[in-house]
C-alpha cells in the first residue's frame, strides 16, 4: 500500500474528466467544522504526510500498477496527467500547500491548511490528494485535541488541589492504547499526539513518530510495571511474593514501579498486603509503589484504594489544605478512562479532601481508537477555480438538507483578531497578514516544525 496514486478513493479516478474544460487551478482547505466535541481543535500531523508521501516521488512503475488496477476495478485512469508528473515533475506532485503553525489551538470553522496545484494542466490534483491529506491530519489532530481537552481538565484539578500543579501536570495521563489501535501506524501517529501534552506514554511507536517526523529527543517517559501475568503466574497463595518481588527487583533512589493489584481481591491487598505484610518494605524503600486497580467501578474504587492507603500509609495535608499521601504511595487508574470519567474522578477525588497529586490517569483505546473524522466533522473542501483567462472564481456548495455542511466560498485566509484566529476571503486580506503560510511547493519541504515548538505552541507559549 505504497503507490501514491492508488491512496486516494476510487472514485477520485475520474474526476480529470470532471472539472470544466477553462479549469487551470483549483483551490481547496481542510477545517474542522463546528460542532459538539470542541470548538477548538490542537492541530498537527501534515508534516507527517509531507515527508512520507508527498515526500514519495510516483514512478513509472506506480503508473504502471495503477492502470492495470483501475482497468480491473472499472474506473478511468489518467495515464496522460501521472505521466506529465514523472517526465516534468520528477515524480512530485505539483502542489502548494500552505497551512498553520503545527500545534496551533484552532477554533473549528477556521481552515488549517489549503492546497493548490502549481501545474495548470492538473487541476485535478488538488482534491486527488484529498483521501490521504485528511486522513493524515483528522486522526493526529483529534487525538491531540482529546488529549489536550483531558488535559484542562487535571490541570484544573491540580490548580485546586496542588502546591505544584505545574511539576505534576506533564505525566497525570499515560498512555496505553497501542494494542487497541488499528494499526502500527495509528499508534505512532496517535501516541505522537497525546505527546504534545503529556510526557506519559507507553506507545513506543508514538516516540518513534515524534522522532522521525518532528526531530524529537526523548519525548515521553514510562517506569516498569506489573501485567496480570507476572502476578498471577505466582499463584494466589504467593500473591504477596509476586508483590515483594516487585519492589525488590525495581528499588533505588526515585524509582517508580506499578503494580496492577486486583488479580483476586483488591481491598484485601491494598489493605492486608501492602498496607500490611508489606508495608515496611514499602515504607524502607527509595522510591515510590504505585497501586493499579483495574476492574470494578473507574470512579469509586481508585477513590476507595486511596483512601485505605490513607489509614496505612497517612500522609500530610498540603498547602492548599488537601491530604498528600506518605511519598512511598501513590495511585493509578486507567481501566475505565475516559473524557467523562476522568473528570469525574477527579472531583470525586477532590470532594474526597485528596490532593490530584496522589493519582495518576491512563487511556488505551479510549485515547487512541473511539475518535473518527467525525468527532471534529473534519472537511476538505474546494473553494476556488482559476480559469484559462487567470480569473478566480468563487466554488462551494450551500445544501439546503443541511446548512451545516455548506463550505466556503473563495481562497481563504487566517488572520487574528482580537486575539482569536478567524477566516477571512484572502482577496480581502493585506499582504503579510494571512497566517496560512506555505510549507510545502512541488516536492520541497519549505517549513519544518520540531516537536518541543509544537508543544510550546499548543501552550501558547510561542
Amino acid at each position: 500500500m505504497t503507490n501514491p496514486i492508488l491512496a486516494t478513493d476510487s472514485y477520485k479516478q475520474s474526476h480529470f474528466l470532471q472539472y470544466p474544460p477553462e479549469a487551470r487551478t483549483i483551490s481547496a482547505y481542510v477545517e474542522a467544522r463546528p460542532g459538539p466535541f470542541s470548538d477548538e481543535a490542537l492541530f498537527l500531523g501534515l508534516q507527517t504526510y509531507l515527508i512520507d508521501y508527498l515526500g514519495r516521488p510516483v514512478t513509472a512503475a506506480d503508473i504502471d500498477e495503477a492502470e492495470a488496477i483501475c482497468a480491473a476495478h472499472g474506473v478511468p485512469f489518467n495515464r496522460a496527467g501521472w505521466a506529465a508528473v514523472v517526465a516534468d515533475h520528477g515524480g512530485f506532485l505539483p502542489l502548494e500547500i500552505k497551512a498553520l503553525p503545527e500545534g496551533t489551538i484552532v477554533p473549528t470553522g477556521v481552515p488549517m491548511v489549503q492546497v493548490e496545484n502549481t501545474d495548470d494542466r492538473m487541476p485535478w490534483l488538488t482534491t486527488f490528494v484529498e483521501t490521504a491529506l485528511l486522513r493524515a491530519v483528522w486522526y493526529p489532530t483529534t487525538v491531540a485535541t482529546l488529549s489536550w481537552k483531558c488535559k484542562a481538565i487535571i490541570r484544573a484539578g491540580l490548580e485546586q488541589t496542588s502546591d505544584d500543579p505545574a511539576g505534576q501536570l506533564p505525566f497525570k495521563l499515560h498512555d496505553f492504547g497501542a494494542r487497541g489501535v488499528s494499526s502500527g501506524e495509528s499508534a505512532g501517529l496517535g501516541g505522537m499526539a497525546h505527546l504534545v501534552n503529556f510526557a506519559g506514554t507507553d506507545t513506543l511507536e508514538g516516540l518513534m513518530a515524534a522522532r522521525r517526523y518532528y526531530g524529537a529527543d526523548m519525548p515521553g517517559f514510562s517506569i516498569p510495571a506489573a501485567e496480570h501475568s507476572t502476578m498471577t503466574s505466582w499463584g494466589r497463595e504467593r500473591e504477596s511474593a509476586a508483590y515483594a518481588n516487585m519492589l525488590d527487583r525495581f528499588d533505588g533512589e526515585g524509582a517508580i514501579v506499578a503494580v496492577v493489584s486486583d488479580s483476586y481481591d483488591l481491598d484485601k491487598a491494598v489493605a492486608e498486603i501492602w498496607g500490611g505484610a508489606l508495608r515496611e518494605k514499602v515504607l524502607a524503600r527509595k522510591g515510590t509503589l504505585v497501586v493499579r486497580p483495574d476492574s470494578g467501578d473507574p470512579v469509586e474504587t481508585p477513590v476507595r484504594t486511596l483512601k485505605t492507603l490513607w489509614d496505612r500509609f497517612g500522609g500530610t495535608v498540603n498547602g492548599k489544605g488537601y491530604r498528600l499521601l506518605d511519598p512511598h504511595v501513590r495511585v493509578i487508574q486507567g481501566d475505565g478512562m475516559n473524557i467523562d470519567s476522568i473528570a469525574r474522578l477527579v472531583e470525586r477525588v477532590t470532594a474526597e479532601g485528596f490532593a490530584i497529586d496522589n493519582i495518576a490517569f491512563g487511556m488505551g483505546g479510549g485515547l487512541l481508537q473511539l475518535v473518527n473524522r467525525d468527532t471534529l466533522r473534519f472537511a476538505m473542501k474546494a473553494n476556488a477555480l482559476r480559469d484559462d483567462q487567470g480569473v478566480w472564481r468563487d466554488v462551494s456548495k450551500t445544501p439546503l438538507t443541511d446548512p451545516g455542511k455548506g463550505s466556503k466560498a473563495g481562497r481563504q485566509a487566517v488572520v487574528r483578531e482580537g486575539g482569536r484566529l478567524v477566516a477571512r476571503r484572502l482577496d480581502a486580506t493585506a499582504a503579510g497578514e494571512d497566517l496560512l503560510v506555505p510549507v510545502w511547493r512541488n516536492g520541497e519541504l519549505l517549513v519544518r516544525h520540531d516537536f518541543e515548538t509544537v508543544r510550546a505552541r499548543s501552550e501558547g507559549r510561542a
